[in-house]
């Protein structure tokens, strides 16, 4: 039979049942590939998306540059995006996927969850139940209470995105992922009609200017800050062209920028999927190998701030532990990036419950701080609860926040370019005030692509570290002046005073902390009717830039987002032959900024269109053919 007979609609119905499902994998493994696209029609997606990884992983044996060859081929034709950004992105991402696509097994996890990933169908399956190793929880009194010493500041920015490349007066409305670069002739300065100023463009990622000035707002608005927290991503969206040595370069140059602008105060870092290369590749540690060089480039980078063990720790597995000086806090760095659906080096082996041996690293450093009555701040880059996060890796991690929530005194992260946060529970099945046991603060990001570039500081118990007060400054970029005389950074928001009042009892307090019973509050506040309290927090996400109107079951998904230190409860559906236009998810501020998402992926979502199917099939019928291979012996997985 051969591949092309297949010509029927791939995206053809809803979600999979359970029991379809099995039908499906009983199908695929006895049926004719003709066979069984005369009963998809009638099936579901999830049994869809099989079959055409299935196709996709018999290129990959063929060779990694099979695949390449007939997924650009696609995103070309299709106009998914410019031939260049195809080519390059999926040359530097293709060899990962293909990978990934021969150790899928037939009926697996990996499968289905790489489904879910490049095409929205399947859903991530469930979390394989594992009790991550802890000792008991300490006898004796829980979180101490607050203390009446004066406040601290703690600064925290996130995703700078920095665009070595930009400049001033290229082309601002390209079609690419990113404008502001002199990619054609037409695009250079003095020809464009939409010439990028000096200062940044929503199109753009952060000029260097931008970068600069940023910093030299934190200094003027806390200049007695204790230190200062970057959740990562330094290096540019710009995946079709990165290097390794231009990755290097771009984080070398932003952490002596750094270094140079604030002196004395140390800045503790985190690895953003941005920073290596190809974008979003972290692979887990195998023994007899040596790790990633990000982690030996970070390692150099931070060494100045969190010293030579610390160091060490990161030229290991990514992550570290140090103590802040003259202080009873200790920051923990995770690397995140080990727990990301965007790594596909994650789904090689989803069995590996604990990869690098991050948690049973983590839980030791919980166990020292434990027992020497420190407190803890955890930071990574990806939110862990966030929809972007494997579902297994978050939920073990969970499991040790949840154990150590008396000692961790709150968590940060980035990633999303949002300002908004996420609570942790003890009990997912019940989430109430009662429950509510720990806050991640979410930064969000200097790059202007999805709102105004934007930094946070936080007023600290010098004490407890409890966190009192959050409070969010931004450039407004359409401020008269932004490009001529530079950004004017003013605050946007206190977090004390925009929701303190809305809570029973108020917090308002200078000295009060604001808890996980807090936030559960305010979420409570935002659910009434009269959404006053809700569009504003909507327009605070965004930093005020085209704040969505997020209504019924948009809003529904937001509060159950904002309800969710943990991924499998965070109410995420994936959709159904997702496609990524250019920032088009930047634009829908219900959703986060899809920082790192794959070309491949949206080329495969495009396969969910009749006639972008049946060029994926004639494509990968011409690659066969030229290898020799008999299309008529293809199996499917």
């Amino acid at each position: 039979m051969r591949l092309l007979d297949i010509g029927v609609p791939l995206m053809a119905a809803g979600a999979a049942a359970a029991a379809g499902a099995a039908a499906e994998e009983e199908m695929m493994e006895q049926a004719s590939f003709g066979d069984i696209w005369n009963k998809i029609k009638d099936s579901t997606s999830c049994g869809s998306c099989k079959l055409v990884l299935g196709l996709g992983k018999r290129l990959s044996k063929i060779s990694d540059e099979s695949l390449i060859k007939v997924v650009s081929g696609l995103c070309k034709a299709t106009k998914a995006q410019d031939d260049d950004v195809c080519d390059g992105a999926i040359e530097r991402e293709g060899p990962i996927i293909a990978a990934a696509l021969r150790a899928a097994k037939s009926g697996s996890r990996e499968l289905n969850a790489l489904c879910t990933t490049l095409m929205g169908t399947c859903g991530y399956p469930d979390v394989v139940p594992w009790q991550v190793p802890m000792p008991d929880r300490k006898a004796g009194p829980s979180r101490s209470g607050p203390s009446q010493e004066p406040s601290i500041q703690v600064v925290h920015f996130s995703d700078i995105h920095v665009d070595t490349l930009y400049k001033p007066g290229a082309n601002a409305e390209c079609r690419k992922p990113i404008c502001c670069r002199p990619y054609t002739a037409a695009d250079e300065p003095g020809v464009t009609s939409s010439p990028a100023g000096p200062f940044g463009d929503h199109n753009c990622d952060s000029p260097v200017s931008l970068e600069k000035s940023m910093y030299e707002a934190i200094k003027r608005v806390a200049p007695k800050a204790a230190f200062a927290m970057f959740t990562g991503d330094v290096v540019d969206h710009a995946i079709w062209e990165t290097t390794r040595d231009h990755n290097d370069e771009s984080i070398e140059k932003a952490y002596l920028v750094m270094n140079e602008t604030f002196g004395t105060l140390p800045v503790y870092g985190t690895a953003g999927n941005h920073e290596a290369h190809p974008v979003n590749a972290y692979p887990a540690n195998v023994p007899g190998k040596p790790p990633p060089d990000i982690y030996q480039l970070l390692s150099r980078e931070w060494s100045p701030w969190i010293g030579a063990e610390a160091a060490r720790q990161t030229a290991e597995m990514g992550a570290y532990a140090v103590k802040h000086p003259g202080s009873g806090l200790r920051i923990i760095s995770l690397n995140t990036n080990l727990y990301y659906r965007h790594n596909f080096w994650t789904y090689h082996d989803m069995d590996d419950k604990d990869p690098n041996r991050q948690m049973a690293w983590l839980v030791g450093q919980l166990q020292e701080a434990e027992r020497a009555g420190e407190r803890v701040y955890i930071m990574g880059h990806m939110p862990l609860g966030d929809k972007d996060a494997l579902r297994d890796g978050s939920n073990y991690m969970d499991q040790i926040f949840n154990r150590y929530s008396d000692t961790i005194a709150a968590m940060f992260f980035g990633h999303t370019h949002l300002d908004h946060f996420e609570i942790s529970y003890s009990d997912y099945g019940a989430r109430t005030a009662a429950n509510a046991r720990l806050m991640s603060y979410i930064a969000p990001s200097l790059t202007p692509t999805a709102g105004m570039p934007s930094f946070r500081v936080y007023d600290v118990d010098p004490v407890t570290f409890a966190v009192r007060d959050a409070m969010t400054y931004i450039a407004d970029m359409t401020h008269p002046e932004f490009q001529t005389r530079g950004p004017v950074w003013t605050k946007l928001y206190s977090a004390k005073d925009a929701y303190g009042p809305l809570t029973r009892p108020a917090v308002t307090d200078p000295k009060a902390e604001l808890t996980p019973a807090f936030w559960h509050a305010v979420t409570e506040a935002m659910d009434s009717a009269d959404n006053v309290v809700f569009d504003a927090y909507m327009s605070r996400k965004s930093r005020g830039w085209k704040p969505a109107v997020c209504r019924d079951e948009c809003k529904v998904e937001e509060l159950c987002q904002l309800r969710a230190g943990r991924a499998q409860d965070n109410c995420f559906r994936p959709k159904l032959g997702f496609h990524l236009e250019r920032r088009r998810l930047s634009e829908e501020k219900g959703e986060h900024d899809e920082c790192g998402a794959p070309v491949a992926a949206s080329v495969f979502g495009e396969v969910g269109k009749e006639e972008n199917l049946r060029l994926f099939v004639e494509l990968a019928e011409q690659e066969m053919r030229k290898a020799g291979v008999r299309v008529e012996d293809v199996e499917m997985e």
